[in-house]
């Protein structure tokens, strides 16, 4: 099928498809940007990609024609006519019609041979963190994860610290993950088109993560620390032991007073590893 703004449509119109606002479905039709994706993703026959929202499988039929696998998750059960359609060739895509963060992709990763998994996708951008974040707390061995996502959403993961961007999620995710971004997408390359710009971000698994004795502490330090934005430090962790933080943010010459948005991960860890001791 080529993958073209007239196919989409077709396709859909033949189908007698429907958007839906509540899926936060905006189908992909740029083909220059699908073939960047591919490109830029670097996947092959030893790959087992996992998309997460098919939509008309724009993005779904170059991904199979390079990688060994394709398992898609898709919520709207409305699309399988036209999945069916686009996909009957395909014997390396398997479509499960169901909601991705109601899988049990640890068990649906059972059936399928593979020596690195990557996840491409066009992500819904209400759903967006909440399927990074499934990934990372389900611990699944993901090498590469490449995705169009809402700019505003892309410029947090790749934030740095003392940006208006960084947050909690820019924490957690370079924890896990060396992140850059790769290409913008301008809204015209959907349909319909959506009221913002988008940005494809590769997150590449950290082949050495800084130690953590305690994974959940961590965690609920920096959701504390970010807790309330415009708040310094002692203010939003007066739950937590403050001289032994005072102490961590001593070594980096930092103290209390300052606001979580400036403080670098590394400083997080050593202030989450010493906290632990106690």
């Amino acid at each position: 099928m080529e993958n073209s703004s007239k196919s989409v449509k077709r396709l859909i119109e033949e189908n007698n498809f429907t958007f839906k606002k509540m899926y936060g479905q905006n189908f992909i039709i740029n083909h220059g940007i699908i073939q960047q994706i591919i490109k830029k993703s670097k996947v092959d026959h030893n790959t087992l990609v996992i998309e997460i929202g098919p939509g008309a499988g724009a993005l779904t039929i170059p991904l199979s024609e390079v990688c060994g696998q394709v398992l898609c998750y898709e919520i709207d059960n409305s699309l399988r006519p036209v999945l069916d359609q686009v996909l009957k060739d395909k014997d390396n895509v398997e479509v499960v019609y169901q909601d991705f963060l109601h899988s049990d992709l640890k068990n649906d990763l059972k059936r399928y041979h593979y020596s690195k998994i990557y996840v491409v996708a066009n992500l819904p951008y209400y759903i967006t963190t909440p399927i990074i974040m499934k990934l990372i707390e389900e611990e699944i061995n993901v090498n590469k994860i490449v995705v169009m996502v809402q700019k505003e959403v892309g410029n947090r993961f790749k934030a740095e610290p003392g940006s208006k961007d960084y947050n909690s999620l820019s924490v957690f995710l370079n924890y896990y993950f060396d992140i850059k971004k790769i290409i913008d997408v301008s809204r015209n390359s959907f349909i319909p088109k959506p009221n913002v710009d988008s940005i494809v971000i590769e997150l590449t698994k950290k082949v050495q993560q800084i130690p953590l004795k305690n994974k959940e502490l961590f965690f609920k330090l920096i959701r504390d620390s970010f807790c309330q934005k415009r708040k310094t430090i002692k203010n939003n962790l007066k739950q937590y032991n403050l001289e032994i933080i005072q102490e961590i943010l001593s070594k980096y010459s930092m103290d209390l007073t300052i606001r979580a948005e400036h403080i670098p991960i590394e400083v997080f860890i050593d202030i989450a590893n010493s906290l632990d001791e106690y």
